[in-house]
């Protein structure tokens, strides 16, 4: 029973890692209809820095803060290329946010090399109800569900929160009341490069980090994000938290070599459980 309680607790920790990713990705999907591509590249290039700077001698915190502000500028730009002109389609768009997420490859390696990456989190060992894990899982809880209802409070109670959700729901009525449609989506690109950089520092500690970690973070996040139809941060949430739980349990009474592929199947599964739900066409009364 302690071992199913621990791997339960680090696959929770798991999980908000990937429902951090998840958010970015909603977030920004919401607002421009765009999926982004280079979402798990703020992660890397987040946590990248921050390890850079601790090994320099700066101090927890200022660190970690650092490596965020640097993902959300980076999301910024993606979104200045991705969306900055007016007309691009959310097709087009894809694909550039596809090829600055493989460019972002160069740059990784130009700068940090390609061998592994990580650095100290919270140290020590955590006893929860006899089960044992790193203490540093209980931290990325501890963050990411404060986060969430921080996000929560942002859309709902703050003028740009609102801003955002009217351009989500109708991005035409927005622009008509003269919400600046463009500039909220690239403030999303910011959010979402923000929300990926801060999975990126907290999941570091207890994950090593390479320059193509972002293909891992990416699937997962996104098999979190389609369970709510990359619309709704909350149902993201709950799906990061599953999926981090199944891997951790398959790795745990299994094997961690099919962790990335309970991903792929949960995320082949829910597209065609969507796909048959919209292809339903009711018959005609008679």
């Amino acid at each position: 029973m302690s071992d199913f309680l621990g791997y339960l607790l680090t696959g929770l920790g798991i999980g908000a890692g990937y429902a951090l990713v998840a958010s970015g990705l909603v977030a920004i999907h919401r607002v421009t209809r765009v999926v982004n591509f280079a979402q798990g590249a703020f992660a890397v290039v987040a946590a990248m820095l921050t390890s850079s700077l601790l090994a320099a001698g700066l101090p927890h915190g200022f660190a970690e803060l650092t490596g965020v502000l640097t993902a959300a500028l980076a999301g910024l730009l993606v979104g200045l290329v991705a969306i900055g002109r007016p007309g691009t389609t959310p097709g087009t768009s894809l694909i550039i946010t596809l090829g600055l997420g493989i460019f972002a490859y160069a740059i990784e390696i130009v700068i940090w090399g390609d061998q592994p990456r990580s650095f100290a989190g919270v140290p020590g060992v955590a006893v929860v109800g006899g089960a044992r894990l790193q203490a540093h899982y209980l931290l990325i809880l501890a963050v990411t569900v404060p986060v969430f209802l921080a996000m929560a409070a942002f859309f709902a109670r703050t003028d740009v929160g609102k801003a955002l959700s009217a351009c989500a729901s109708n991005p035409y009525a927005a622009l008509v009341v003269g919400i600046d449609v463009r500039r909220m989506g690239l403030l999303a690109f910011a959010l979402g490069g923000a929300l990926g950089g801060l999975a990126g520092v907290l999941t570091t500690p207890v994950q090593q980090v390479t320059f193509d970690s972002d293909v891992t973070l990416l699937v997962n996040g996104f098999a979190a994000a389609i369970l709510g139809g990359l619309t709704r941060p909350v149902v993201a949430l709950g799906g990061g938290l599953l999926l981090g739980v199944a891997q951790t349990l398959i790795a745990g009474y299994g094997g961690s070599a099919y962790q990335l592929e309970v991903a792929l199947v949960l995320m082949l599964a829910v597209m065609i459980v969507q796909a048959s739900r919209r292809g339903a066409v009711p018959e005609p009364a008679r």
